[in-house]
């Protein structure tokens, strides 16, 4: 029994020092400085807007990407991860019945469909599109809301970002701030 006791006091001792270290002790200070330095990405980046009655109403987070399918509204990448090889047929069949989709919410539209439009990001919750698959949208948005196509490319404009440091990434539309600027809440 003695032997036992040896044996286990130092694992349990370890298992708790370890605990407290590393699940509660190393969480704190790491949410402490992500609190005191980035409080809005801490959060969640979530979007609040002030609605015109005063209530405050949160849209979702400009960081993880929110479904829309109605075609006055920029519409983003699919949701969902997929393992399947990009060459294979799963992944084609998938591509087909995207294309088909976009063809049916915009037939008027012959112009290529940019490959971000009909396939899924490594995440699934990518909340960017290209500016290319943004403005393969502008017709079809202008014509549902009775706007100016320049209208649309200027929201599009404003919340499209460029390269990281100049150099770094590609450029990207934030699809859910253009769709709240496209209903005025931003």
């Amino acid at each position: 029994m003695n032997r036992i006791i040896k044996v286990l006091r130092p694992a349990f001792l370890c298992f708790v020092v370890m605990t407290v270290l590393c699940g509660i002790i190393y969480p704190g200070i790491v949410t402490g400085i992500a609190q005191a330095a980035f409080p809005n990405k801490a959060n969640g980046s979530i979007i609040t807007v002030t609605l015109k009655d005063g209530t405050k109403k949160d849209f979702g987070s400009s960081l993880i990407a929110q479904k829309f399918t109605k075609p006055e509204y920029l519409i983003g990448r699919p949701a969902g991860t997929t393992n399947l090889s990009p060459v294979g047929k799963e992944q084609e069949k998938l591509i087909k019945e995207r294309i088909d989709w976009w063809h049916s919410i915009n037939p008027d539209n012959k112009a290529d469909i940019p490959m971000d439009l009909v396939t899924a990001s490594g995440s699934g919750v990518d909340r960017n599109i290209s500016p290319e698959a943004a403005e393969y949208q502008v017709t079809r948005i202008a014509r549902e809301r009775n706007v100016s196509q320049e209208d649309i490319r200027a929201i599009i404009k404003k919340y499209t970002t460029g390269r990281f440091l100049g150099f770094w990434g590609e450029p990207a539309v934030n699809v859910l701030k253009v769709n709240l600027s496209l209903d005025g809440l931003l």
